[in-house]
């Protein structure tokens, strides 16, 4: 086609089935460009999907045109569509249509969506690697180990698969770190709570998860603490001075701090198994909280930093707006974020990486602003090319958790929770459903359910986690993709015939076609802007837009070959779905 002709010398070379649709947007986009004096980046980015599948394919809004051009919207999409027809070389296969304050553009070529077809179902995976490699490091969960993984813990870890599943997929190569919190004053409570009133036991003798076995006694703490001011004072006395202890190498209290910690690890190694996350290297505080030092003081004389008044090294950020930041302390003592600093410098000497995503809660904010602009000030390499993935609070319908409180809904005892209510629902459905079956789905149902409903929010967003909700079968919710997927395996199970994509398929189609276009932009955007949410927001889009097909068009049928074309269109839109769970890390059924 002449049209595809004139985009072969192009320097970006298109490969995959997405070719097609985006060779229509940057024809579209090269001649506004040309009739508006804008570059044609700045079109594309403007494209719309029209809201009315009668309006056409694109849409670009004209009302943001009106102030600098001193014309209506309409007048102005009026003149374009003029213009483009008038000297579109293409214009058997593009039409330009003014409607309102847009301009639609409308693909009449018959061949478009037959095209798509024929790549997804040829091609061994839907995503093209499409950025350059570089390595990438990603922290998380951060966990202290004083307690079990919490719902906060369980966010981080699901944005941090997602998220490394996505950049893996375009050509990232990916290392996931974690950094355990093993020191500090809340370790010496549950550590003095143990040695008052453990009495020797183990995990194994409570008859608990080593890791909620270690939370126990840091929920004691708490509790003891609070009977009367008297108390609270003594403990926390007792506290620092067992923290001392630990800070001297007494070897008595190592020796209780390793036993614990290790029960700890042990029990996050099952959740980590449960949840299929895997940490490539633990980095522990105990072993790099001293470190730094030598860093900050090599800082100083290079004149980066500066002393106040008090002999603490200081960092001046009124710049940019940032304040002055503390070090080093008076008394030569590191502080959070000099451990931070020497953590980034042993990671670097370890991977030589290019990129390090910190995936940690909204309240580090400004920590990982003043933790850049120090890797800046230092001349790091990878400086400027650090990210802090911040994310929200997670709510349940019966408030905040509060682990001190020892009210904590933990990440087990959430994924137990969902998969029971899983079980309920799938028995619901299938009376007669085995024993095997039953726990195989409704494990796959209820992880599905977590992942997605966790995923599906901007993780700048707090939000109330409903276990109910999340495992409905209709609405945004895992359960429904999943379920659509098992609908669509169904049909081609009973249809039993091949799906042979004929080159005359009905014109009403390019909807779905369209769609399945999106994917790939869709991770890619997904993956820099580190935003798992519009792979969900994709999904449940393709999802509805199958469903509401299927509900218009009789898929098996006598015409053997309108047949064999649904076919192979429905079985693309099952390939896609299946490629974004699993970019999610969930699984898809064939059967629910």
């Amino acid at each position: 086609m002449e049209l595809f002709k004139k985009f072969q010398d192009k320097s970006l070379k298109r490969t995959s089935y997405y070719s097609k649709y985006m060779d229509y947007k940057e024809h579209i986009a090269k001649r506004l460009s040309e009739i508006l004096n804008k570059p044609e980046s700045e079109i594309l980015a403007l494209f719309e999907q029209p809201k009315n599948e009668s309006f056409g394919d694109i849409a670009f809004p004209c009302f943001l045109l009106s102030k600098e051009r001193k014309q209506a919207p309409f007048a102005i999409a009026t003149d374009i569509e003029k213009k483009f027809n008038e000297s579109n070389s293409a214009n058997k296969i593009i039409v330009a249509k003014a409607t309102g304050p847009y301009i639609n553009f409308t693909i009449t070529d018959s061949s478009f969506t037959s095209n798509i077809i024929k790549e997804i179902l040829n091609a061994k995976t839907l995503i093209k690697k499409s950025q350059a490699k570089s390595k990438v490091l990603v922290e998380s969960p951060g966990p202290n180990t004083n307690k079990p993984l919490h719902l906060g813990h369980l966010r981080n870890m699901l944005l941090g698969q997602s998220i490394t599943n996505m950049l893996q997929a375009i050509g990232k190569e990916v290392h996931i770190v974690n950094v355990i919190n093993d020191r500090g004053i809340h370790i010496a409570k549950s550590m003095l709570a143990y040695m008052k009133w453990g009495e020797g036991k183990t995990p194994q003798d409570a008859g608990m998860k080593p890791d909620h076995f270690v939370g126990h006694w840091y929920v004691r703490f708490a509790q003891e603490s609070a009977k009367n001011d008297d108390t609270k004072e003594q403990l926390e006395v007792e506290a620092k001075a067992l923290l001392t202890k630990w800070e001297e190498s007494d070897k008595e209290t190592l020796a209780i701090w390793k036993m614990m910690n290790d029960w700890v690890y042990e029990g996050f190694a099952k959740s980590y198994t449960s949840l299929g996350f895997s940490i490539e290297k633990d980095y522990y505080e105990s072993e790099t909280y001293l470190g730094g030092k030598d860093i900050i003081l090599s800082g100083l004389e290079k004149g980066l930093f500066y002393k106040d008044k008090t002999g603490a090294i200081m960092l001046d950020l009124n710049d940019k707006k940032l304040g002055e930041k503390v070090l080093l302390r008076s008394d030569g003592t590191s502080v959070y974020i000099t451990q931070d600093i020497n953590m980034a410098n042993i990671r670097y000497n370890d991977y030589k990486f290019d990129e390090q995503i910190y995936i940690v809660g909204n309240e580090q904010e400004y920590h990982f602003k003043v933790l850049f602009e120090v890797f800046k000030l230092l001349g790091w390499s990878f400086g400027d090319k650090c990210r802090h993935f911040s994310y929200g609070m997670i709510e349940l319908p019966d408030g905040k958790m509060k682990s001190r409180e020892g009210n904590v809904i933990d990440t087990d005892e959430l994924i137990e929770q969902t998969i029971e209510l899983a079980k309920s629902a799938v028995k619901e459905r299938f009376k007669d459903i085995s024993s095997e079956d039953l726990d195989s789905r409704a494990k796959m149902i209820g992880m599905g359910a977590i992942r997605f409903f966790f995923l599906k929010h901007d993780s700048v967003r707090n939000f109330v986690f409903d276990p109910k909700a999340s495992l409905a079968f209709e609405g945004e919710t895992g359960p429904y993709v999943q379920y659509t997927h098992a609908r669509i395996c169904s049909i081609l199970r009973k249809a039993n015939s091949d799906a042979i994509v004929s080159e005359s398929e009905n014109i009403n189609d390019k909807q779905l076609a369209k769609l399945l276009n999106d994917f790939q932009d869709t991770v890619e955007k997904a993956a820099s802007d580190l935003k798992p949410n519009l792979l969900c927001n994709y999904l449940l889009s393709l999802c509805q837009a199958f469903n509401s097909y299927y509900s218009k068009n009789i898929i098996i049928q006598d015409d053997k070959n309108l047949q064999s074309w649904r076919l192979a269109l429905i079985s693309a839109v099952n390939k896609t779905i299946k490629e974004g769970l699993a970019l999610l890390g969930i699984d898809a059924p064939e059967r629910m």
